[in-house]
């Protein structure tokens, strides 16, 4: 029996690699030539075998000139290095808490400073020569592309499940931008499941970026909400669902990412601070001071001032029908004036306290034809349809996915009862 099932594990297996290959080449091929194209080597010179390493931190307050000032090279020095590698390093995107290594020559008094790497990234680094002739180098770490299959069932939080099966929480970022309208990423329940295909970078065995997501599967109760990446070069949506219909809405579920509410929408909630009960028509979103926050929707703004009570606030038109505000902002984004035109997903200001507030937090508001209605039950209906001559390439994509996704569960399920023998 054991021998059978290891056979159909075994083809289960090479079923999945053969539909991989058929899905992935491609990509994978176009993948490898960027990297190649933009991998830069360091300087020759660079040997640091004979040189002795300080490793060191940036520390708050710390600028590039006093760091390297802090590291041995006199005002004039730092500032002729500054200049010389202006083109390839600002100065102001150094960043308290990266680290660098410093390296020397001699000992003692005659200790001389020779190169400062410092870690712009994780993906990157960048050389800098400390002795004249000065330059900089930038140097990529090597990165890998790597597909993946993540399932994951909600037994606590979205965040904790994902890291107890394994997976790299930035995999939550891409769900909650593709699942932006179809799934309340604050209301998710115990028994909810994500099934996903994608690739993720890797870099020195660490996870620096999820890439791209091909196929998703949302299962809510009885419900499943596919989705399907598929891109039909015009430079708009690729996020479809099983139907071909857009994953993008005309409104984002939600004005900033992945938080919790800590207040919702209530004609009788007693107030924090005032202790009065009085009407609340929003949702508050309890998230860190200085977070992003986006406008659900393309508008209009009609309004960017402090309010009192509400502290700074946005105010948008999005239609003849529905406007949204955004209020106790930390400060708003750079430009936003009254009468300028955003779109959705466009950073509009961040969160804060400003007003009469307890603590940081975003209150939300939507009103449909002058009304207060709820946030979180709104609905809207898809935007910008599949083109009819692309829904051929639509489905067979969707079929290649579905197989892919359906071979690795099977594999699984085999895999299980072979491991419980």
């Amino acid at each position: 029996m054991k021998k059978i099932l290891n056979i159909c594990a075994t083809v289960f297996y090479m079923a999945a690699l053969c539909v991989a290959a058929v899905s992935c080449r491609s990509i994978d091929e176009e993948c490898r030539d960027e990297e190649t194209e933009t991998v830069l080597e360091a300087s020759d010179a660079f040997c640091p075998d004979s040189l002795f390493c300080v490793d060191g931190k940036v520390g708050k307050g710390q600028f590039f000139a006093s760091l390297l000032g802090d590291l041995g090279m006199s005002a004039q020095e730092a500032y002729d290095l500054t200049e010389a590698c202006d083109s390839v390093f600002d100065v102001k995107t150094l960043r308290v808490g990266h680290s660098y290594q410093a390296y020397y020559s001699g000992e003692g008094d005659a200790r001389e400073l020779k190169y400062l790497v410092y870690d712009r990234d994780r993906g990157s680094r960048i050389i800098f020569s400390c002795i004249p002739p000065y330059e900089a180098v930038v140097e990529f770490k090597p990165v890998e592309v790597v597909r993946r299959y993540a399932d994951v069932t909600i037994s606590s939080s979205l965040w904790n499940d994902m890291l107890d099966a394994g997976v790299s929480p930035l995999l939550i970022l891409s769900l909650s931008d593709i699942y932006a309208w179809t799934v309340d990423f604050f209301g998710l329940q115990k028994g909810d499941r994500f099934k996903v295909l994608y690739d993720e970078k890797v870099c020195e065995g660490e996870t620096i970026a999820v890439d791209t997501v091909y196929y998703a599967e949302f299962q809510h109760g009885k419900d499943v909400f596919p989705m399907v990446m598929f891109d039909q070069k015009d430079g708009g949506n690729i996020w479809w669902n099983e139907k071909g219909e857009s994953m993008r809405k005309a409104f984002l579920k939600a004005p900033l990412k992945y938080s919790r509410i800590s207040s919702g929408f209530s004609y009788a909630r007693r107030h924090p601070v005032t202790r009065k009960v009085q009407p609340h028509t929003g949702v508050d979103y309890a998230a860190p001071a200085g977070t992003p926050v986006v406008t659900i929707g393309d508008g209009t703004v009609t309004s960017v001032k402090y309010e009192g009570a509400g502290g700074k606030v946005v105010r948008i038109r999005h239609n003849s029908v529905y406007t949204t505000a955004y209020l106790h902002l930390s400060k708003y984004a750079k430009g936003l004036t009254a009468g300028k035109r955003v779109r959705q997903g466009e950073v509009i200001g961040y969160v804060g306290s400003t007003g009469r507030s307890t603590g940081p937090h975003l209150d939300f508001r939507v009103w449909k034809n002058g009304s207060p209605i709820n946030p979180l039950k709104m609905d809207s209906p898809p935007a910008e349809p599949l083109k009819g001559e692309n829904y051929k390439s639509f489905e067979e994509a969707k079929r290649l996915y579905v197989s892919r996704v359906d071979s690795l569960v099977a594999y699984d399920m085999v895999k299980l009862l072979v491991d419980k023998l």
